[in-house]
């Protein structure tokens, strides 16, 4: 198949940037939406502009889960590659923007060691033309640096065996390599057909009911300053009084309204006062409705429940969110380990056939840290395992429920539910 060129993914680059920065400034909080209202004037609307973070929220609660340990099976050793290049910065900040932005991308080169360098380059600033089956690109384009001005300076093309660099529009120089594809591998959240390079986090119902809620603060407020002086009046004055300053009548701690000449008085009155109830009502609707959407509780956006909640209750009321993060667990694997590929290829200056690595599988720690009472629960479990089935449960299967890496030194540690011999207590 005929390459596109690095015209075709400028444009396609510049046709989903916009969604992107969008996201983004969800994430940052700078979004400001249109106002939509005729009862408050603009000018006194944009006093009270109101800024909440629920869509920074659902992305890092979902980004903090999500902790990438090793891969298993690494024949070709890529642990090697991840752990030169700050593994506990590089892959959270791949996931962090793959959610924000429904993928980034990762540039490969190679150092000044012979070891690959992994740069994360964000979805507004890269795109390609992705193989369906694999997930890796066949040709991408990317903007590796910007002026102040947001101008690229430097960009780089990408294709099989070889990597093209501009510096403002011309080409500068291209280095050959022998990958079998394009150093720009995508990590993508959500992938499927339709949408081959995924789906954000940050969803187009979650933009709403964020914007539905912020218009509710800004109007609150706005209500708020009737309802800190609300309006009083007077009736029965004659016409021949004399009115005193509203700003001074309002401070007065005592006033004094004579009878008229038919010895009539005034009578003084006080508007209803308005509530403020009907806002937080709203508010805590548009709460309901963006944790419904993105599998958070109330109580993660502010709205706390009366009675404290226990470990494997908290479990239970996230358990949409521990399904969304192993579907992200899923899809990141498959990204890293593309990475790990072709970062293996660059690195031997050798084309190694994929299925290599297909033996390979990425390793998470668990979605959530297991406290005392689920340790329990789970090492009564596996005695019982290993009573059934010998040696069922090892040390690894265990340090995937629970998280927790043995300290043995070194040393084999005998199966859960065995003596030192590795014998069950029935074999016994």
């Amino acid at each position: 198949m005929a390459d596109k060129g690095i015209a075709y993914l400028k444009r396609k680059l510049a046709n989903y940037q916009l969604a992107a920065r969008k996201r983004y400034d969800y994430y940052d909080m700078h979004y400001q939406e249109l106002q939509r209202g005729v009862m408050i004037p603009p000018e006194v609307l944009y006093q009270y502009r109101s800024c909440i973070g629920w869509c920074s929220k659902a992305v890092d609660a979902l980004a903090d889960r999500l902790v990438f340990r090793e891969f298993i099976n690494d024949e070709l050793e890529m642990n090697e590659i991840f752990q030169m290049n700050s593994p506990d910065v590089f892959f959270d900040s791949a996931i962090l923007s793959a959610l924000i932005s429904s993928c980034c991308f990762v540039y490969i080169s190679l150092g000044e060691d012979d070891m690959p360098r992994l740069q994360v380059i964000e979805g507004t600033d890269a795109t390609g033309v992705i193989d369906p089956i694999t997930g890796l690109l066949t040709e991408g384009y990317a903007v590796l640096e910007r002026d102040d001005n947001g101008n690229p300076i430097l960009e780089a093309y990408f294709q099989p065996h070889r990597t093209s660099f501009y510096s403002h529009g011309e080409l500068n120089h291209v280095t050959n390599h022998k990958a079998p594809y394009a150093l720009l591998v995508p990590i993508i959240h959500r992938p499927d057909a339709k949408r081959p390079f995924g789906r954000s986090r940050i969803t187009r119902a979650c933009m709403y009911y964020q914007a539905y809620a912020k218009r509710t603060l800004e109007r609150s407020d706005v209500s708020a300053e009737f309802y800190s002086f609300p309006q009083k009046y007077i009736v029965g004055l004659s016409q021949d009084t004399e009115f005193m300053d509203t700003w001074r009548a309002s401070i007065s701690s005592m006033l004094a309204f004579e009878k008229d000449n038919e010895g009539d008085s005034p009578k003084l009155g006080q508007f209803q006062q308005q509530s403020m109830a009907p806002y937080l009502d709203q508010l805590r609707a548009a709460a309901s409705g963006f944790a419904g959407e993105s599998g958070l509780t109330l109580d993660d956006l502010g709205f706390p429940s009366d009675n404290p909640s226990s470990a494997e209750a908290i479990k239970a009321s996230h358990e949409t969110l521990r399904v969304t993060a192993r579907k992200a667990q899923r899809c990141f694997g498959t990204g890293f380990l593309n990475v790990g590929y072709l970062a293996v290829c660059l690195r031997d200056d050798y084309e190694y056939e994929r299925s290599l690595v297909a033996p390979t599988k990425p390793k998470w720690e668990p979605v959530f840290e297991a406290d005392a009472a689920t340790m329990s629960v789970i090492g009564d479990g596996a005695i019982k395992i290993n009573q059934a089935v010998p040696g069922y449960m090892d040390k690894d299967a265990i340090r995937d429920l629970t998280g927790l890496e043995g300290g043995n030194g070194g040393y084999s540690t005998p199966t859960v539910g065995s003596d030192q011999s590795g014998l069950s207590k029935d074999d016994r």
